[in-house]
């Protein structure tokens, strides 16, 4: 009898709470309803001429991207001190450092050749109606003196308050690879640093469940304080970008997994598709590299290595911001300007788009690379006025692109060094953005392979 009780009773209690669980709305599906209620408040707070809404929609924005940019700092600094000490965990290190180098160059190099064959093609700087004095000077301009000596802090508390990540990493590379040379010695201060880190990445992931909230705010102050109009004065340029990204994300990238690792692409849009559509949202490199973390290690990279090259790449990896928009934009400024480039120019270009994509340090925006690559040339500063007020509906695309890539070289290195562990990659799935770490990892796919040559 009492038998009989116990086998009874625990059918029970999953009907229970299956009863009472309340089914969850996917994250992607969260995300395109954020959109498109955010273009309805914009056309509503445009059209109405709603000075309260468009400044209600404007301080919702603000407010999701200053709570991402608030865990940027330390972040980044613990992301990349953790990463470099994590290499001595994985079989020839500096072999996977170098080729994920040489990859993000490879890329970069197509995606700038790309930027500037549709800029050829386009002429997006042709018929738009504006004029050099339409533009206007950038507050901040970059320049080649300006990114070598800004590599290095003047003292160490500065880049955390000024948020010059670029100078952040450097600090964290020095001090990684201390902890690499000390050995046992900085054990203590590694196990302090990757507490902080798995607290700051939790903290992060409650931000990032407010995207959808996030959304709304920055589509819609988009849509009300530019409008349709300027969006069509910028019409071919606009597409430019966006063309050219999506040639990157849907065709490059997809060659690469199908012929370089020899994957199934759709499956890795599958799995990493989360981190890309955040990333379309937040426009955060940065932000979103937890996410892009997580959906790499369980697309079978190990997390050995990815803890390494998705930081890494959340820093200096910019397809789209980096290489893609600075191609179009310069011969979008100097037709503008009506400044002759030659091959001599178009060189330069994707010179600067392979060495100088760190200057973009994976934060909302890429000014500082388009000023660099304008100084570079030789092209008039005032350009980059011209472009500021389409910058953010520009951005979200560069920065999917951005983040993608950050994903796909890790796959590609690892399937190259027979580390890639291809069950999990056939096996991964969106994730939820409820879970971090391990706990995520053991609910929705098989754990990555261990790190052997």
């Amino acid at each position: 009898m009492s038998t009989s009780a116990e086998t009874a009773e625990p059918p029970q209690a999953p009907r229970a709470s299956k009863s009472s669980r309340i089914p969850k709305v996917p994250f992607w599906v969260q995300i395109l309803a954020g959109l498109a209620l955010g273009v309805l408040l914009g056309w509503i707070a445009k059209s109405g001429d709603l000075g309260w809404l468009t400044t209600t929609l404007q301080h919702i924005g603000d407010l999701f991207v200053q709570l991402l940019k608030l865990a940027v700092a330390p972040l980044v600094f613990f992301a990349i001190l953790v990463s470099i000490t994590n290499l001595r965990q994985v079989n020839n290190a500096a072999r996977l450092a170098t080729r994920t180098l040489l990859w993000f160059m490879v890329t970069s190099l197509i995606a700038v050749a790309i930027g500037l064959a549709i800029g050829l093609l386009t002429h997006p700087g042709a018929g738009t109606g504006l004029t050099p004095k339409d533009g206007k000077l950038p507050d901040h301009a970059g320049s080649w003196i300006d990114f070598l000596t800004g590599i290095v802090p003047t003292d160490i508390i500065t880049p955390f308050t000024e948020l010059n990540v670029l100078q952040i990493v450097f600090m964290a590379a020095v001090a990684g690879i201390a902890a690499l040379q000390l050995g046992e010695k900085a054990e203590p201060v590694l196990t302090i640093s990757r507490s902080v880190l798995e607290l700051l990445q939790k903290a992060l992931w409650w931000v990032i469940r407010l995207a959808p909230i996030g959304t709304v705010g920055l589509i819609g102050n988009a849509i009300a304080t530019y409008g349709w109009n300027l969006i069509g004065k910028y019409a071919t340029f606009t597409v430019d970008i966006y063309a050219g990204c999506a040639l990157v994300l849907f065709g490059v990238y997809p060659l690469l997994l199908s012929t370089v690792a020899k994957v199934n692409p759709l499956q890795f849009f599958r799995g990493a598709w989360p981190a890309i559509q955040l990333a379309f949202v937040s426009r955060s490199s940065v932000g979103t590299m937890p996410v892009t973390q997580q959906v790499t290690e369980r697309l079978g990279v190990p997390r050995e290595y990815a803890s390494f090259a998705v930081p890494f790449g959340s820093t200096t990896k910019m397809d789209g911001c980096a290489s893609i928009y600075p191609a179009i934009a310069a011969i979008f400024i100097a037709q503008i300007f009506d400044v002759p480039l030659g091959i001599g120019d178009y060189v330069l270009i994707a010179f600067v788009s392979v060495i100088g994509s760190a200057a973009t340090a994976g934060l909302t925006g890429a000014t500082v690379m388009l000023t660099l690559t304008l100084s570079t040339l030789g092209l008039p500063l005032e350009g980059v006025g011209l472009l500021m007020a389409i910058d953010p509906i520009l951005d979200m695309m560069r920065t999917a692109t951005n983040v993608a890539g950050q994903s796909v070289i890790p796959i590609l290195v690892s399937a190259r060094e027979k580390i890639l562990d291809r069950e999990a990659y056939e096996g991964a799935m969106s994730i939820a953005l409820d879970t971090t770490g391990a706990e995520g990892r053991e609910e929705n796919s098989p754990a990555p392979a261990p790190a052997a040559a």
